[in-house]
């Protein structure tokens, strides 16, 4: 074992040292409350709650493995129900697993009609992050008998029931919002296949969704899949961490993912695209006028990644693809005005000096939007898919959460700055 010393007035606090595989080494802290001191990290910017063999990361040189296996090649080789059971067993399952677990995936989809009439129930305004969680936290009252989170059956059952209701809630929170009809699952389509007809087929008439809609989908849900311990995984597992079921875990990672800075960043990097081609101006003058005035360009730069983000080179792949049939899909006008404005823009951050030197190279939310609405989704639906796309690491993060020996319920310390002691002042003699 190796130990990291921490020198503190006339103390030596010996730290050990958590070796990693890939990437930093750990320095475990927690002896350091023994010694009344704590570390003081806003945005745990530098403390790793945990260990995990989930996701590795390298944002110095564009590097995002799941269980080992480079996103590319999983992108190009796999699809995401095959990746959903490589996050939460940690290998490529055998085909007998696979076929088994797409099985049991497509015949969980359906909901009872109790619950389409509380996903009726909500307004058609609603917030659809808000109905989302709602709906995945109201899966625990229909499902009580797979909330045991110590019964390992019940997890996995909990697990599938997320993994394949989740679509079919995701189709809903959007027919809602349109005044449609929601529609009802067909077992023999594929996952991504069935839920684009979901979402936007019409009663009673055949649909058949565009090929490469399917692929280009699949792929965005695997990129999102997971990635490592982000904002809304670490809120999964410190709820987890309570022991919350599976149900309410998952719905607290899809509230802290609601957030504007968090899964609502593909809508702020289309907005910025809609602000380009509005303003009047060439992209080279709006980001001139944007770099004098100190203003942030949405869709550049990424708290980890410090070169070109990975997902982002997978996205531009299939959207370059559906723009390049615009006739055959009838793209409007405005999809590819925005299409061009976004490769003008990421011309001009992967050379311009001012971006180069600050590692603002384009991220995954620059492109998703923009396949998103080539699909036939709207902004309001973003977030929603950004969810169903992560929900499998969710259930990884918090399965590898319950089964870690080193797994505390989460209590995160403080260093107080308020007032001292003081004695109340009665009504009366307060000025």
């Amino acid at each position: 074992m190796t130990y990291a010393h921490l020198e503190l007035d006339s103390r030596d606090l010996e730290l050990p040292v958590i070796e990693s595989t890939e990437g930093p080494n750990g320095v475990l802290m927690s002896s350091m409350r023994n010694d009344d001191v704590v570390s003081l990290d806003p945005g745990f910017l530098t403390t790793a709650q945990c260990t995990s063999a989930i996701t590795y990361i390298d944002g110095k040189n564009s590097i995002l493995r799941y269980r080992g296996y480079p996103i590319e090649q999983l992108c190009d080789q796999s699809d995401f129900l095959e990746v959903a059971w490589l996050l939460r067993y940690g290998e490529l399952p055998s085909r007998e697993q696979y076929d088994d677990f797409v099985t049991k995936i497509n015949h969980r989809t359906m909901v009872g009609e109790d619950f389409r009439t509380l996903m009726g129930s909500f307004p058609h305004t609603a917030h659809p992050m808000s109905v989302l969680a709602s709906a995945i936290n109201g899966l625990a009252a229909f499902y009580p008998e797979t909330t045991d989170v110590s019964d390992p059956e019940q997890l996995a059952e909990a697990a599938t029931i997320i993994m394949a209701k989740a679509r079919t809630i995701v189709s809903y929170v959007m027919r809602r919002r349109l005044d449609e009809p929601m529609m009802y699952p067909d077992y023999s389509r594929g996952y991504i296949d069935d839920f684009l007809r979901m979402c936007f087929a019409i009663p009673y008439e055949s649909y058949n969704p565009d090929p490469l809609h399917v692929h280009a989908l699949g792929r965005l849900l695997i990129i999102h899949a997971d990635h490592e311990q982000n904002c809304s995984t670490s809120v999964v597992r410190i709820a987890g961490s309570a022991h919350a079921n599976l149900y309410s875990a998952v719905a607290a990672g899809i509230n802290a993912l609601s957030g504007p800075l968090h899964g609502g960043a593909n809508e702020r990097a289309l907005r910025q695209l809609r602000d380009i081609a509005s303003s009047g101006l060439t992209v080279k003058q709006y980001v001139e006028q944007a770099k004098s005035e100190g203003r942030r360009i949405s869709g550049l730069g990424h708290r980890v990644y410090k070169s070109y983000d990975p997902r982002a080179a997978i996205a531009k792949q299939y959207l370059t693809k559906i723009m390049e049939q615009p006739q055959q899909l009838m793209l409007s006008d405005d999809e590819i005005r925005l299409f061009k404005v976004a490769t003008e823009l990421e011309d001009i951050a992967l050379h311009d000096e001012y971006f180069v030197s600050r590692n603002l190279y384009p991220n995954v939310d620059f492109y998703t939007g923009l396949i998103y609405r080539a699909i036939g989704f709207d902004e309001s639906m973003f977030t929603p898919l950004f969810a169903l796309g992560r929900i499998p690491g969710w259930i990884a993060q918090y399965t590898e959460m319950l089964n870690d020996p080193m797994t505390k319920i989460g209590r995160p310390r403080q260093v107080y700055v308020g007032s001292g002691k003081r004695d109340y002042i009665p009504f009366s003699e307060r000025s």
